[in-house]
C-alpha cells in the first residue's frame, strides 16, 4: 500500500507538468542540455585537435561511450606530441599498432576518480573533510585483476591482497579491485612538506620540475573543464606503474631479497570470494588464490590501498621499501645471518620478519626528509640517500629504493645479536623478545652495553626452562627440587638476566682483570649492583651461594661487548640483616651498629630480618663505624654513657628503645641504592618517620670515587671506601665515618 501511495505522489506532479505543456517542443526545451554546458571529456579532446592518438585509444579501449556522457572524472591526457615520443621510445609505428589491452592500460591509468581542478589535487579527502595541501596521489580506474602465475611448479590464478594482512584482519575484500594510484607533484603540496625540485629530480633526473608534474611528465594546460570532469593536458604517456611486489618480481638485481621474502613470508591461499569473482568474470572453472604476505610484516607489498583506515588515505601517503642488491645482501647473509647457523632454512621465522621490517617504512620517504622517518622496527633509516642508493623509483603503491647497503638494524649489529642469531641462546632470546623491554635496551645502537649471556645449557642446568605446549616459563630449584611455573618463573629469570645487562658508555667492563663494582640494568630502570674480580663476575646471590661467574669468551658488537658465561648473576634470597651481621663478623668496625640493631629489636639474628625492610626492594644501608657510634653516644643521640661513649646495647626503657630505633631507621635509605658512581644524587627518604608520621630524608652526594651522606643538620658522613659497596639483596651496605643526625 505504501509503495502505491509513493508511486502516485511521484507520478501526479509529472502528469500535471505534462498536461500543462502545450506541445512536445516545450517539453524538450525544458529538459534540453543547457547551451553553456561544456562538452564531455571525449568530445573536448576530439575538438581540440591535438589528442587524436588518445581519442583513438579511448575508442579502442571501449571508453568512448563512458567519456561521452555524464560522469565525474579527472583525465591526465597525453597530447599527440607525447604519443610521438612514446612511439619512438617503444619502437611503435603509430597508434594503430597498439592493441586494445595496452590501449585500456593507458586510458584507464590516465583516468582518476572524481573531478579535481589543480587547486584541489593537493588536498586530501579525509573522512572529516578536506585537508589542504596534504595529498600527492589519486586512485585511477586501472587495476591488474587476476593473473596466471607459476607457483611451486604449478600454474594458478592469483590476485594480490587488497589489504594489509594484520592479525585477525581481512587480507582480501571482495569487490575491491586493488586500483592503482597515480602520483603527481603539485607546488602547494611540495611547499607544505618542505619539498623541492631536489625531491622530484631524485626520482626523475632527466625531467624538469615545473610545479605541476604527473610522474615524469609536465602539465601543458591545466583545468580544462568538461561536462563530466576536468582534463589536464600532459606531455608524457604513462603506462600503469608496477607496485613494490611487482618491482621485486621483475628486477633481477634484488632476486635474493625477493627469494628470502617469498620463501619465508608469502603464502598463496585459496579464496572462495576471489574464485567466484574470477569464474563469473571469465566463465572459467579455475580456482583463484590470493598472494598473502605474513601478518608480522609492516605492510603487504602487493596491496595498492595503503592502510585503508579511511577510504582515501592512499591520497596522502604510501609505502617505502629499501631493497639491498644481491651482492651486499649475500655478504650480510654470510657474515651475519649464518654466522652460527648452517643454512637459511634453519633460521627462526622471526629473523626474516625483523629483517624485512627493517627495510620497510609505512610512509612515503621523500629523499630530503629521510632522517625524519622510522622503519618497521621503529629505527632511524640508516641509508645514506646520497651514496647508498642505486636506483629510486615511484611505484603505484609507494617508493622503491634499490640500495648498495643493508639497513644496519639494531637487531643485527648489537649485543642483542649475540643471542638472537645463535641457536645456543634461544631461552634468553625468548625472554628478551616477550615484551620484557630487554630487547629494546640491549639492541639500542645509540647506547653502549655489556651483556653477560648464559646459554640454554647453563639455564637448563640451573632449573630454567620454557614449556612450549603451555606457553609458560618453568623453574625448578636445584637446591630444593621445588617447581614453579608461569609468572613466578618468568619473573625470576627476568631478574637474573637483567643483572647481566650493564650500561658501559666508556667500555668500563672491557677489562675484567682488576676489580670493581657497577650497576646493572638500564639508566632509566636501575638494576642491581654486581662486582668483578680477576676475570670473574658475581652478584649478591653468588656471594651467598659461594660461586662466581666465569667468562667463556666474548664477542664485540656495534654497541658493546657480549661475554659468554658459565653461570648466572644470581640475586640474593638472603635477608639483608644476615648480610650485615656477617659483615660485622668479618670487620669489627660494623659491630657497634649491629649490636645496636640487635638490642633495639629491629634485627632478628636467627631470621636475618630487619623490621620495615623487605626482600626485593632497593635500600642503601649507611653504617657508622665504631668511633661514630661512640660519638653519637657522647652527644646523647643514642642511649649510653655520655662520658665514655659506650652505648646501651640492651635498653629496657621504651623511651630508649624508641630513640635507638629512630636512630637506626634514619641510617636505612629506602627505594634507592647508592654507590660511588655518581648515578644516585639528591634527597632520599629513610625508614624513619618524624613526630607527625612524615617521611624524613638524607641527601646523597655521589661522584666517581666519592660518596657522602648529608643529614638534616647538613652534617657530612663520608663512606670508607675499603669497607663499603657490600652487596645484599637489591642493596648496598656502606661503612661511614660519622653518624646521621635527625632533629625535628
Amino acid at each position: 500500500m505504501k509503495k502505491k501511495i509513493l508511486y502516485y505522489l511521484l507520478f501526479l506532479p509529472l502528469i500535471s507538468f505534462l498536461t500543462s505543456c502545450s506541445s512536445k517542443e516545450e517539453f524538450d526545451k525544458y529538459y534540453s542540455r543547457p547551451d553553456d554546458l561544456e562538452a564531455p571529456i571525449y568530445q573536448q579532446l576530439e575538438a581540440r585537435g591535438n589528442f587524436n592518438n588518445l581519442t583513438a585509444l579511448i575508442e579502442k579501449a571501449g571508453y568512448k561511450d563512458i567519456l561521452s556522457k555524464a560522469g565525474y572524472w579527472t583525465m591526465m591526457a597525453p597530447n599527440d606530441e607525447a604519443f610521438t615520443n612514446f612511439f619512438q621510445e617503444k619502437g611503435i609505428a603509430n597508434v594503430s599498432s597498439i592493441d586494445s589491452i595496452t590501449a585500456a592500460k593507458i586510458v584507464r591509468y590516465a583516468l582518476i576518480y572524481n573531478a579535481f581542478r589543480t587547486e584541489r589535487l593537493s588536498d586530501y579527502q579525509s573522512r572529516t573533510g578536506w585537508e589542504e595541501d596534504n595529498a600527492f596521489r589519486r586512485r585511477t580506474a586501472y587495476y591488474d585483476g587476476f593473473q596466471t602465475k607459476t607457483v611451486n611448479g604449478n600454474s594458478i590464478v592469483v590476485a594480490g591482497s587488497n589489504r594489509n594482512n594484520t592479525p585477525g584482519g581481512d587480507y582480501y575484500i571482495p569487490g575491491d579491485n586493488n586500483n592503482k594510484y597515480l602520483t603527481y607533484f603539485v607546488q602547494e603540496y611540495m611547499d607544505a612538506l618542505g619539498l623541492s625540485a631536489y625531491d622530484y629530480n631524485y626520482f626523475y633526473p632527466n625531467s624538469t620540475y615545473t610545479g605541476f608534474n604527473v610522474l615524469e611528465g609536465k602539465t601543458v594546460e591545466a583545468d580544462i573543464v568538461a561536462e563530466n570532469g576536468i582534463i589536464h593536458e600532459v606531455d608524457k604517456v604513462s603506462l600503469p606503474l608496477i607496485n613494490l611486489d611487482q618491482k621485486l618480481e621483475e628486477s633481477s638485481n634484488y632476486s635474493l631479497f625477493r627469494s628470502l621474502l617469498e620463501t619465508n613470508l608469502v603464502n598463496y591461499i585459496f579464496d572462495q570470494d576471489a574464485t567466484t569473482t574470477y569464474q563469473n568474470f571469465t566463465r572459467k572453472t579455475d580456482k583463484a588464490y590470493v598472494k598473502v604476505y605474513d601478518p608480522a610484516l609492516f605492510f603487504s607489498p602487493n596491496n595498492e590501498n595503503y592502510i585503508k583506515e579511511s577510504d582515501n588515505d592512499g591520497q596522502n601517503d604510501a609505502y617505502t621499501m629499501f631493497a639491498p642488491e644481491n651482492t651486499v645482501l649475500q655478504k650480510f647473509i654470510d657474515d651475519i645471518l649464518l654466522k652460527n647457523y648452517s643454512a637459511l632454512d634453519k633460521l627462526p621465522k622471526y629473523v626474516f620478519e625483523d629483517f624485512f621490517n627493517a627495510h620497510m617504512v609505512k610512509n612515503a620517504v621523500w629523499p630530503s626528509l629521510i632522517a625524519t622517518y622510522s622503519n618497521g622496527l621503529d629505527e632511524d633509516i640508516r641509508i645514506d640517500i646520497a651514496t647508498d642508493i642505486n636506483e629510486a623509483e615511484v611505484l603505484s603503491n609507494g617508493f622503491f629504493y634499490g640500495t648498495n647497503k643493508v639497513q644496519e638494524s639494531n637487531l643485527f649489529f648489537s649485543v642483542y645479536t649475540s643471542a638472537y642469531l645463535d641457536p645456543k641462546f634461544t631461552l634468553a632470546t625468548r625472554l628478551y623478545n616477550d615484551g620484557s623491554g630487554y630487547r629494546e635496551i640491549i639492541s639500542n645502537l645509540s647506547g653502549k652495553y655489556t651483556l653477560f649471556l648464559p646459554s640454554d645449557e647453563v639455564l637448563l642446568n640451573l632449573g630454567f626452562d620454557y614449556n612450549i605446549n603451555r606457553s609458560e616459563w618453568v623453574y625448578t630449584s636445584p637446591a630444593t627440587g621445588t617447581t614453579v611455573a608461569g609468572t613466578l618463573a618468568r619473573t625470576r629469570l627476568l631478574r637474573v638476566l637483567y643483572n647481566g645487562i650493564i650500561p658501559t658508555p666508556n667500555d668500563e667492563l672491557n677489562n675484567l682483570s682488576g676489580s670493581g663494582i657497577i650497576r646493572s640494568g638500564d639508566f632509566d630502570l636501575a638494576g642491581e649492583y654486581i662486582k668483578w674480580e680477576n676475570n670473574q663476575v658475581f652478584a649478591a646471590g653468588n656471594e651467598v651461594l659461594g660461586n662466581r661467574v666465569n667468562i667463556l669468551g666474548y664477542e664485540d658488537q656495534r654497541n658493546g661487548r657480549t661475554y659468554y658465561v658459565d653461570n648466572i648473576l644470581e640475586f640474593s634470597e638472603q635477608f639483608q640483616g644476615t648480610d650485615i651481621f656477617d659483615l660485622a663478623v668479618q670487620n669489627t668496625q660494623f659491630q657497634s651498629f649491629v649490636r645496636l640493631m640487635l638490642g633495639s629489636g629491629l634485627l632478628d639474628r636467627t631470621a636475618g630480618t630487619i623490621v620495615g625492610v623487605e626482600l626485593g626492594t632497593s635500600y642503601t644501608f649507611v653504617i657508622p663505624n665504631n668511633a661514630a657510634i661512640q660519638q653519637a653516644t657522647r652527644d646523647g643521640v643514642i642511649p649510653g654513657n655520655t662520658t665514655t661513649g659506650v652505648p646501651n646495647y640492651t635498653p629496657t626503657a621504651q623511651q630508649d628503645i624508641d630513640k635507638l630505633q629512630d636512630f637506626i631507621r634514619y641510617h636505612i635509605l629506602a627505594t634507592r641504592t647508592a654507590s660511588d658512581d655518581g648515578l644516585i644524587n639528591g634527597q632520599t627518604e629513610t625508614l624513619r618517620k618524624n613526630g607527625l608520621g612524615e617521611k624524613t630524608y638524607v641527601n646523597i652526594i655521589s661522584a666517581p670515587g666519592e660518596l657522602t651522606f648529608v643529614d638534616s643538620q647538613n652534617r657530612l658522613s663520608n663512606y670508607i671506601k675499603s669497607a663499603s659497596n657490600n652487596l645484599a639483596d637489591r642493596s648496598l651496605v656502606h661503612l661511614v665515618d660519622n653518624y646521621l643526625l635527625y632533629t625535628e
